[in-house]
């Protein structure tokens, strides 16, 4: 059954699916029953107002599914989420993670080192987010879990030092995006060196690593849901109610093998990042062998013409292949030990697959049916041609609007695509000197939309890595992201009433304004927040 947009739109009504669906799953906790209403609230509007008979809501549905699935690099996602759950049972019962952690208790030495080797790797992962999400917080769950340090801890270090990371790294899928996108909507000046120049302006992003670095490095600092999850895992239980729910006898700790090494972790996680790097290379072109006369492609431009989903999907199948020839012939699992982990793997990612599968057809339903894209754009370029939005506060509000976007449609990379085009319209228009700096508005508030967002894909794997119940992480991420969100909007204001200084100068004013802004907030905070409690 294939269905056709909504020829006008369904105007302000778009927004209200995504919006029901969020927030539902703030007050309810649960996080499938919310989709599932957000889904029926969308296709009951775009129903009314198509119309369609109500005894076609079901077939629409599956049909939103399958052609979700399908859709871009959805099916690859699926398949890397698919073999890294096997991956991930089978490092387990091999003890290779056992040991890592026996390992990491002897040279880390303490929760804070535990914290910090958690946001370092999250750094150095920089080239996809989505294997930064998933990779990250296995790895590190036997530590931090040894070390009291909670899931929704490790969650919230994982997203905010995934997404945040790319999109300031010239080298990865992310930047790759961006710059294509902003190079066919700019002349004077190439969409690389645009998004260089935005960079330091990339307030929400720069802000975020300092926050997670700054929470690394010291513990009592935690407020809101996070210093309860905090002190709940200080008490011995870093877990908390994911424990029951990731429960598999397969996986249980009294069948791990004891004969695992760290390097039994290591080496299937090298092999991993390995494969997946050099499979983005090759999807690329990268080393296809240029025709006579061309130029040979660079690694940018491999990168930023690769299949990043595929490539990792084929890396965590090669990463399962170099486990089983690791492990079964040392006999550190038999045989039967090994594929008895593959379901096992399976079973424990099928939550996070059924929370992608209908956040991407809520995605699908107010992108595709209802136009909420095209309602969102006609209200920014209404407001700028109107001069409405004066361009001091241009940034700023292209930070907020895109937030709400990203928020709402659980995607960064699809606001990305409805806003710069009409943000680099209007700055040509109005003032070229603009573009950096409205280029790096718009990447911040898509990253902070997406990070509070609980139907975002990164955010569900992020939860999904470090084993934590989805609505949790969501409700611990949410003060962090807020407040990081609102210092950047105020940054974003100084950026545009000193854009007339010189690049360095107003760059350099906003940084140090922000930063000491979120550095005022998380000293008072906390103190504000105990002397409550102590009352």
């Amino acid at each position: 059954m294939e269905l056709q947009s909504l020829t006008d739109g369904a105007g302000v009504w778009s927004i209200l699916p995504p919006i029901l669906a969020i927030m539902l799953a703030l007050v309810t906790k649960e996080v499938v029953f919310s989709l599932f209403m957000g889904i029926l609230a969308g296709i009951g509007i775009y129903a009314a107002a198509a119309p369609m008979p109500i005894h076609n809501i079901p077939v629409a549905i599956a049909s939103l599914v399958t052609s979700g699935i399908g859709d871009g690099d959805h099916l690859p996602v699926l398949v890397f989420a698919f073999f890294m759950g096997p991956l991930i049972a089978v490092m387990t019962r091999s003890g290779g993670a056992q040991a890592f952690g026996a390992w990491a208790v002897r040279n880390l030495k303490s929760a804070i080192g535990a914290q910090v080797a958690t946001v370092v790797f999250g750094l150095l992962f920089f080239v996809d987010d989505y294997f930064n999400c998933l990779t990250i917080g296995n790895v590190m769950r036997p530590v931090t879990d040894k070390f009291r340090v909670s899931r929704e801890k490790l969650a919230y270090f994982v997203d905010a030092t995934a997404a945040p990371v790319c999109i300031i790294a010239p080298i990865s899928t992310w930047a790759a995006y961006i710059v294509s996108i902003y190079a066919d909507n700019v002349a004077g000046i190439s969409g690389m060196q645009a998004f260089l120049r935005a960079i330091p302006f990339n307030l929400y992003s720069i802000l975020s690593i300092f926050m997670v670095l700054w929470l690394a490095v010291r513990r009592g600092g935690d407020f809101g849901p996070m210093a309860a999850a905090e002190a709940r895992a200080m008490a011995g239980d870093p877990a908390g109610p994911a424990a029951a729910e990731a429960h598999d006898e397969a996986l249980d700790p009294s069948v791990v093998s004891p004969r695992g090494r760290v390097r039994d972790l290591a080496i299937p996680v090298v092999a991993l990042v390995g494969f997946g790097i050099a499979l983005m290379l090759q999807l690329g072109g990268y080393w296809t062998k240029p025709a006579e006369g061309a130029a040979p492609v660079t690694v940018f431009a491999a990168i930023g013409d690769t299949q990043a989903a595929l490539a990792f999907a084929t890396a965590s199948f090669l990463g399962l292949v170099a486990a089983f020839v690791l492990y079964v012939p040392r006999r550190i699992v038999t045989y039967r030990e090994f594929f008895s982990c593959i379901p096992a793997g399976i079973r424990m990612m099928v939550s996070a697959l059924i929370i992608l599968v209908l956040a991407w057809v809520l995605s699908s339903i107010c992108n595709k049916l209802l136009g909420i894209d095209g309602f969102i754009s006609d209200v920014v370029k209404r407001g700028a041609d109107s001069g409405v939005l004066p361009l001091s506060i241009l940034p700023a509000a292209l930070f907020l609007l895109a937030a709400l976007i990203a928020f709402s449609t659980g995607t960064s990379w699809g606001t990305f695509g409805i806003l710069i085009p009409i943000a680099v319209a209007v700055c040509n228009k109005v003032d070229p000197s603009l573009n950096a700096l409205v280029l790096s508005s718009i990447l911040s508030g898509s990253v902070m939309g997406d990070h509070c967002s609980p139907i975002s894909d990164t955010t569900i794997l992020s939860s999904t890595g470090a084993q934590c119940r989805h609505i949790d992480h969501v409700r611990t991420q949410l003060p962090y992201a807020l407040l990081v969100g609102a210092v950047s909007a105020i940054g974003y204001l100084v950026a545009g009433f000193t854009r007339s200084m010189p690049y360095g100068a107003s760059a350099g004013l906003t940084l140090v304004v922000s930063t000491a802004i979120l550095v005022a907030a998380l000293v008072a905070i906390p103190r504000a927040t105990a002397r409550r409690v102590a009352q």
